[in-house]
């Protein structure tokens, strides 16, 4: 999103923004009506890359891509650090075991597949590709994915100045209101040398899936309260933000069509006891 921290790999610090990072349960339900799912064909390619149906969902939030991989017949186990993310993922029938994935204790246990769905940036890379290297069976499949989502100018440009004026001490005020695709695919090859690090996995994939989808203006007003940034803002700041952008969508005549990109960093741990 723009000016927001973003929500695919960045600077290695966000890890740290702990308050930012378990934020995004003050409205666990808001999260999960929003926020789009991923891409069948991603789900696919994982699910048919791994050695059986054991996934371990890093970051599980709500449970979005959790219940895309239940539904593909895995059995997951979702690590969340928000207690009120995962009640919400627990209702929805998901097992979740409540803790940071660096501080989670596997105790003994191994899974098939790792994925961590718009999460790993909040988690140590290092240490993460460690761990994850740690709790897949030899030839599990590590994938870390997340949407790259820009509105159209139109949108962005309002919503970017409003951001400044609510939020002008924001450590992200300073930046371009759109950001190209090429910063977040920076971002999914630093993970890959992360990885390689390791010396656990075999040579790590870069995977791409574009796609599009409509928002009407209720729509998107109502998936933006979730996103980083604002997930920390009073009441008074969030208005003025949704108040602008609502203006804009109403200027494109209610609606506009969102171009979305799912990047994808994958790797398989190597074949070895």
């Amino acid at each position: 999103m723009p000016t927001l921290p973003p929500e695919q790999p960045g600077p290695a610090q966000l890890h740290q923004a702990r308050q930012m990072a378990e934020s995004f349960g003050t409205d666990a339900h808001r999260y999960d009506q929003a926020r789009p799912v991923y891409p069948d064909d991603l789900v696919e390619r994982i699910v048919a890359g791994s050695p059986g149906p054991d996934v371990l969902d890093v970051g599980c939030g709500t449970g979005i891509a959790a219940r895309q991989f239940q539904a593909a017949g895995c059995v997951v186990l979702g690590v969340e650090p928000d207690a009120r993310m995962a009640d919400f993922a627990q209702a929805r029938g998901l097992r979740v075991e409540v803790a940071s994935f660096e501080a989670w204790e596997p105790a003994g246990r191994a899974f098939d597949a790792l994925i961590a769905a718009q999460s790993w940036h909040w988690v140590d890379p290092a240490a993460g590709a460690v761990k994850a290297a740690q709790v897949l069976r030899p030839n599990g499949r590590l994938a870390i994915f997340g949407h790259v989502f820009e509105p159209p100018a139109e949108v962005a440009e309002p919503f970017a100045a409003a951001y400044r004026r609510v939020a002008p001490d924001s450590p992200f005020d300073n930046q371009p209101a759109r950001r190209p695709l090429d910063t977040y695919q920076t971002g999914y090859a630093k993970i890959a040398d992360k990885i390689r690090e390791t010396e656990q996995f075999n040579e790590p994939e870069q995977w791409r899936f574009d796609w599009e989808q409509s928002y009407t203006r209720d729509q998107w007003l109502n998936l933006l309260p979730t996103t980083g940034g604002l997930t920390r803002l009073r009441p008074d700041q969030l208005a003025e933000i949704l108040t602008a952008v609502g203006h804009a969508i109403d200027a494109l005549g209610g609606r506009f069509t969102m171009h979305y990109t799912t990047l994808a960093t994958s790797a398989v741990r190597a074949d070895t006891p």
